[in-house]
């Protein structure tokens, strides 16, 4: 007879999260031979590695003890330094001081639900919104709750009621490029966004890793932006997008009061973001033209874009919809009623193509027929391939 007890439970919030079916679909559809347009992921080919290579190598040859030390948590003063001058430059601005330099604009997310969210409040989202952001919402304990949107983001007059309805802590969005649908908040929507948020007294999380991946048009003022909601306002950035996801690097800007709530979060959860990985983004950015770079990845994409956008009516079944997304990573995709694009998915792979079914991106009643599509990581030939398989899948 076994004296052995068991080990105590899980915590409630991590049995009550699921793992990503997004980051599941990507593992079942590693073979090489499908083409994947599942993956949020950047053009690996167009990564600058001899750049970064030089800067990694520039910064390990002239201070090796600095940049392979433990450093502050606020990150390092070159690079934030940098964060400051883009976002000043695009007409934001920005000091040094103002920003955090995160391991990915994800575990800002983290830091933000550390600092503001107790177990039981609310936030609102956008309906369909990032599936990452769900589930860093959903451990914190948070009620997560759908605002209506449309095909320019969420709707001011719901979004008001909402907010005197339900009390919500933050509003969170994507509101350039968003992930999932591609699509963006025109500059008057995101000023009456705003004022609600003046008005009702709401923290808005703007999530920007998109934004600098634009293909066509003017660039959107940032919420941050807009003085109704200077002062409740947090933007995240990110380097995955427009160097490389391996680099783990992202940005923070916030009022002093929740910055430095999140400074303590952040001391708790890694001390700080790599000291290299900074030292050697820093050097890139002083050494290399990230415009120049973001050029020769905007022209590749746009290609790309319009390969799955020229492809799509042959493809789908006949009464299927999709958007034009003017810059970023992802289209939308409906198929007609009735059509279930999860259910559907075996059937792609079977064909050796994969997308990602939408269901998993509503915090609201999912729709079925929805399902997003990357063109990002295909050439155009191969992205006529895959929808060639994918209408043969779908019987488009």
């Amino acid at each position: 007879m076994s004296n052995r007890a068991d080990a105590p439970a899980l915590a409630a919030r991590a049995a009550s999260v699921g793992a990503s079916p997004v980051r599941e679909i990507l593992a079942l559809t590693a073979r090489p031979e499908v083409i994947s347009f599942a993956g949020g992921l950047p053009a690996p080919e167009l990564f600058d590695a001899a750049g970064l290579r030089a800067a990694y190598d520039r910064v390990l040859a002239e201070r090796p003890h600095q940049v392979l030390q433990y450093s502050t948590t606020e990150g390092d003063p070159e690079l934030r330094g940098a964060v400051a001058a883009r976002l000043t430059g695009g007409g934001l601005a920005t000091g040094a001081d103002d920003l955090i330099i995160t391991t990915g604009s994800q575990q800002g997310l983290a830091l933000l639900a550390t600092a503001l969210l107790e177990p039981g409040d609310t936030v609102l989202v956008e309906d369909p919104s990032y599936l990452a952001a769900l589930q860093c919402f959903g451990l914190a304990g948070a009620r997560v709750l759908p605002v209506p949107t449309d095909a320019d983001g969420v709707d001011p007059v719901a979004l008001a009621e909402l907010v005197r309805g339900e009390r919500p802590k933050l509003l969170y969005l994507v509101p350039t490029f968003q992930n999932p649908t591609g699509r963006t908040m025109p500059g008057p929507r995101r000023r009456a966004v705003a004022e609600v948020a003046e008005r009702h007294g709401v923290w808005i999380v703007e999530d920007d890793p998109y934004g600098e991946l634009r293909f066509e048009g003017e660039r959107e003022p940032w919420l941050a932006s807009y003085p109704a909601a200077a002062d409740r306002t947090v933007l995240l950035g990110s380097f995955s997008k427009v160097l490389a996801p391996g680099l783990r690097l992202g940005w923070l800007r916030a009022p002093a009061a929740l910055r430095r709530a999140c400074v303590i979060a952040k001391q708790a959860a890694d001390l700080h973001t790599s000291t290299v990985d900074q030292a050697a983004a820093a050097r890139y950015l002083a050494d290399s033209d990230l415009d120049a770079h973001l050029a020769k990845v905007t022209a590749a994409y746009r290609a790309r874009r319009d390969a799955l956008l020229a492809g799509l009516p042959q493809a789908l079944p006949a009464g299927s919809s999709w958007n034009r997304p003017a810059g970023g990573m992802f289209l939308w995709v409906r198929l007609p009623d009735g059509h279930d694009a999860t259910a559907l998915l075996t059937r792609a792979v079977a064909q050796d193509v994969a997308y990602v079914p939408g269901a998993p991106f509503f915090a609201g009643p999912a729709d079925a027929a929805a399902l997003r599509m990357s063109f990002t990581t295909h050439t155009p030939e191969e992205i006529a391939e895959g929808l060639r398989r994918l209408g043969k899948a779908l019987g488009g």
